[in-house]
């Protein structure tokens, strides 16, 4: 007998309980256990129905993902849920917390389905690179039509009980105690003589693909937008659509050899490798998890610039409310104008309702008096990058913020230490580098000075979860980890223009790869005159014997600042946002070369791909060799998030992995021979390849 899954008599209602904390993964002793528990009520004639429900904070959750790469153990959950057909007695899920994946499916199998009104429903496999195998895209669609189905599993997003209820997913909602609901569920079933409901078999008339063409092509370009390059969605499309053409038998043998295919791509490998590398970036070594953040009831942002105003709405959206400091009252007027403005757009896009904008826009007020944020809890500035602006904003703040305030800068890559040594209160401050646009990217990197305590550490991780971002702990180094680790990108995509490639030539090559967008068409939308400020700033430090990017500043200085300006790597059509390749730049390029004794050159695409992306694995594996990134795990989540690097190719250190670090290696050393200083490859990178180690894999 399973320990994991208990057994129970209730009148003549079988209960069935999954206890395998911590989310009721469905691993083989809970497969196990419920292939015996049900048999043995359909056995019992003193049994009329059987319940199924989960202790502890959820119904399963899903599969146990620990168990992908190991061979499949029977039953396997497929198995399970045909069974379930075969059993004459009422099956009735309970459902709280949260039914994903498998824990839908095996939910699907059952007779009937009752929940409390705050569960959730949801098939996220695409986002591991697999499709719902377990007859998922067969039986859901039998259950609520084609067009929800694909909503749900193409997507991957989940949905509330009461939606589930509208889509006809859930046959009751429960209020209070789920299992007394239940069991009058139940009885209800039992009175009425309800006929079991198997959802192999379609509730109405489901169709043929000629039927659902529009619905089927809609799917496939919302897969082909949204997760481009990505296998797993289409691969779900085409399962869907086995079910059309197919009886349920047949496509659900057409799965078991499609869902293999996909367990084991590398794609899935990588995104499984990203699920749990996201998991690990919320750990801070060193910070128990005993340490109880600070209380955030009232927040602070200095500034409602792009980025204050951002950071205003993320502290709204959370139901925060939060005061706005600036310096005049027509910057004020801006800001709080632009916020309005984005509210609005949300509700044009069916986002928020308009009293929601009205609820948000209502917690945020504003200020120019300094000493109203004494009763700030957080205080995050968000002022011009300048150091000494900081620094005397910090002084102010050290002498206005009430104790135990933590006070947090979104310097995107000062140095904190200097900012925190202004105030003697260095144990309450950290950074909070959001990401352009703040209230949108999902990445939050949470910057440890030397002097940050574990609580103000554990109060930026929360913040990010209240703000449902992802959370990252890094160093105090030159732009961090996220910024830090990308800059060598950037660098080498200029030296590439310098030495004869063009913009555009760069920049496919890395859409082609994955990224949303190419390296340069976003240097012109974030405005080239923003690194050069920090080049300037940064000269007195710089090593005469690197190579410099004269080309990004003789663009600068001829006001080519991107985007904003019209023109920049690219030139735009007057309001336009479309980068359109500009003969000038090449022109450009070419002076700036014969001034410096660079040799132009027909550059091809791999030398572009491998130059741009090695670059940014020695820097991160030099920010792992200094501690500046706890796990090089984390560098990748920050990719991902902060940068939109494909989470199907794992991150720049997991595609180093993957590619072969002694292969790396010699690819940094051939660039170190040729192009100098900048390349000198890290101490740890050769550690690894010489070792036959890896970055990312344990």
């Amino acid at each position: 007998m399973s320990e994991v899954v208990g057994f129970e008599l209730r009148g003549r209602n079988a209960i069935i309980t999954i206890d395998n904390p911590p989310v009721n993964a469905l691993s083989l002793g809970v497969r196990q256990g419920l292939m015996e528990r049900v048999d043995r009520a359909a056995m019992d004639s003193e049994v009329l129905a059987i319940i199924l429900i989960g202790l502890g904070r959820t119904f399963p959750a899903g599969a146990d993902i620990r168990e992908f790469d190991k061979p499949v153990e029977e039953p396997h959950l497929l198995s399970i849920i045909d069974h379930f057909d075969s059993i004459k007695k009422p099956i009735i899920a309970a459902i709280h917390g949260t039914a994903l994946g498998g824990g839908l499916e095996l939910a699907l199998g059952c007779h009937f389905r009752v929940s409390l009104s705050t569960a959730r429903f949801g098939t996220p496999e695409v986002k591991l690179g697999i499709f719902p195998g377990a007859a998922g895209t067969q039986r859901l669609p039998r259950v609520i039509g084609l067009d929800r189905s694909l909503e749900l599993i193409v997507l991957g997003e989940p949905i509330d009980a009461r939606t589930a209820f509208e889509y006809g997913l859930i046959d009751k909602l429960v209020e209070g105690d789920l299992l007394e609901g239940a069991i009058i569920f139940t009885r209800n079933v039992l009175n009425e003589k309800l006929a079991i409901q198997t959802s192999s078999e379609p509730r109405e008339g489901i169709g043929s693909p000629e039927d659902f063409q529009e619905v089927i092509q809609k799917y496939r370009d919302i897969a082909s937008k949204k997760m481009r390059g990505q296998e797993s969605p289409h691969e779900a499309i085409e399962s869907v659509i086995d079910g059309l053409k197919l009886p349920y038998d047949q496509a659900v043998k057409a799965d078991r050899k499609r869902f293999p295919r996909c367990k084991d791509s590398d794609q899935s490998r990588a995104l499984r490798y990203s699920f749990f590398a996201e998991r690990e970036a919320s750990k801070i070594p060193g910070v128990s998890k005993e340490i109880t953040p600070r209380e955030i009831k009232k927040g602070a942002v200095i500034g409602a610039g792009t980025m204050g105003g951002g950071i205003l709405m993320c502290f709204a959206d959370a139901g925060i409310p939060v005061l706005a400091i600036e310096s005049s009252s027509e910057a004020l007027e801006t800001g709080m104008e632009t916020i309005s403005k984005n509210y609005q757009r949300m509700v044009e896009r069916g986002r928020i309702t308009e009293t929601e904008k009205a609820n948000r826009i209502s917690l945020i007020s504003t200020s120019l008096n300094f000493n109203d944020l004494s009763d700030a809890d957080l205080i995050i500035e968000a002022a011009f990058e300048d150091l000494e602006l900081k620094k005397e904003i910090f002084s102010k703040l050290n002498e206005i913020a009430k104790s135990g305030a933590i006070l947090a800068t979104n310097t995107s890559y000062m140095d904190i230490n200097q900012i925190a040594a202004v105030t003697q209160r260095a144990e309450d401050i950290i950074g909070l580098h959001f990401f352009v646009p703040a209230n949108v990217m999902k990445m939050l990197e949470v910057v440890r000075t030397s002097s940050s305590s574990p609580e103000a550490l554990a109060t930026g991780m929360q913040l990010a979860k209240q703000f449902k971002k992802v959370g990252g702990v890094a160093g105090v180094s030159h732009g961090f980890v996220a910024n830090r680790s990308r800059a060598p990108l950037v660098r080498e995509a200029q030296f590439l223009v310098e030495e004869g490639a063009s913009p555009a030539q760069i920049d496919a090559v890395l859409r082609d790869f994955g990224l949303p967008m190419g390296v340069l068409a976003v240097s012109d939308m974030s405005g080239l005159d923003v690194s050069w400020r920090m080049r300037k700033s940064l000269a007195h430090l710089r090593d005469s014997e690197e190579r410099y990017p004269h080309l990004a500043d003789r663009l600068c200085e001829m006001g080519r600042f991107g985007r904003k300006a019209g023109y920049g790597y690219y030139s735009y059509s007057e309001g336009g946002n479309l980068p359109i390749p500009d003969p000038e730049v090449e022109e450009i390029a070419l002076k700036v070369a014969e001034e410096n004794g660079i040799e132009r050159r027909k550059i091809n695409d791999a030398e572009i791909l491998d130059r741009c992306l090695y670059a940014a694995v020695n820097e991160g594996s030099k920010i792992v060799e200094e501690g500046i990134a706890y796990r090089a795990s984390d560098i990748d989540i920050m990719w991902q998030y902060g940068f939109g690097f494909p989470r199907w190719r794992g991150g720049i250190m997991y595609h180093a992995d993957i590619i072969g670090l002694s292969e790396v290696l010699d690819r940094i050393e051939e660039f170190h021979e040729i192009h100098g200083k900048l390349w000198q490859p890290s101490a740890l990178l050769k550690e690894l390849a010489q070792s036959g180690g890896s970055f990312t894999q344990k």
